[in-house]
């Protein structure tokens, strides 16, 4: 295997110069091959509330100038065992949500045909689906989780099928998920009916709402994801608006009583050993993230979620 390309040094070239990619890493066109791959998806089109995130992918690389080569939490540096490299972004059609779905899903399909997983960074939630298609390809039926405020299962917006409120009712539809295997962390919030909950429970999903933080700890949540998404393959979607406002303003679809930044790493961290797939972060709305709070803490989330990809903590295929 070729020499491992890692970030450019900050002692040589100052963080705020230099190369523009994620995390100042190679670009995939530098490297012979990527273990993971970042990649940008700048759509909002399927947004219900405020738009703005097809600046998501941007606006987060360039908080994550500040990331550095060590994460001292896991005891590892994950971008020395593993060839990680910014794929640019796959342009997609703004005005047709069918066919940006369709463009989503043959360009991760190109991407990861060699075996390489994907961080996507977003865009709106609708992208989801079309990268559980693509993933759901290679690995078969997939345990999810997911990180948001709201559930996502809704069936429809306006009569529209494919919009940011409906992506894993649509996986599931599909049989892209493995029902016995996914989970939403976060949720909370005022529901459209109490059935909502009926229904999402019957396409698969089991929840751990923000309010449980209140009465457990992190620890022992951890366990119960741990234990719900097992063995087999997991995707991870991560909509930034899991966190409270306070900790990340810049999103579409704001809702009071959220996580703390510090409580979603540690979730990300204890996937270590368990078998990811891929993953997105999602809706990062740059408008409304003064002082860039939202895009640093997505940065950080990508970095943990590469971390814990990292070949010493995964599990084998």
């Amino acid at each position: 295997m070729a020499d491992i390309l890692g970030p450019e040094d900050s002692s040589r070239v100052p963080r705020f110069a230099g190369t523009p990619t994620f995390a100042r890493l190679p670009r995939l066109d530098q490297v012979s091959h990527a273990d993971i791959a970042v990649v940008g998806v700048p759509f909002d089109s399927g947004v219900s509330y405020r738009p703005g995130a097809r600046f998501g992918p941007a606006h987060i690389r360039a908080a994550s100038k500040l990331l550095r080569p060590f994460n001292p939490a896991l005891g590892l540096a994950p971008f020395a065992h593993q060839q990680v490299a910014d794929a640019g972004d796959i342009a997609v059609n703004p005005f047709d949500i069918d066919a940006a779905i369709t463009e989503v899903q043959a360009g991760a399909g190109d991407l990861s045909s060699g075996g390489t997983r994907l961080l996507t960074l977003g865009g709106d939630h609708t992208i989801a689906l079309p990268l559980l298609r693509a993933a759901a390809s290679a690995h078969g039926p997939i345990g999810v989780l997911h990180f948001d405020a709201h559930l996502d299962t809704w069936d429809t917006y306006f009569g529209a099928p494919y919009t940011h409120g409906t992506p894993f009712r649509r996986a599931s539809e599909e049989g892209l998920l493995d029902p016995e295997r996914c989970l939403h962390v976060g949720i909370r919030g005022p529901l459209y009916a109490a059935d909502d909950l009926v229904q999402d429970g019957a396409l698969g999903f089991q929840i751990i709402t923000a309010d449980s933080l209140l009465t457990l700890p992190v620890s022992t949540l951890v366990e119960r994801m741990r234990a719900r998404l097992g063995s087999g393959p997991i995707y991870v979607s991560v909509d930034i608006d899991v966190l409270d406002p306070g900790f990340a303003p810049g999103t579409g679809t704001p809702e009071a009583g959220g996580l703390a930044s510090r409580e979603l790493l540690a979730f990300l961290r204890g996937l270590a050993g368990l078998r990811l797939v891929g993953a997105d972060i999602v809706e990062v709305a740059p408008a409304y993230d003064h002082a860039e709070i939202t895009g640093i803490a997505a940065a950080r989330v990508a970095y943990e979620l590469i971390s814990v990809m990292a070949p010493q903590l995964m599990a084998p295929s």
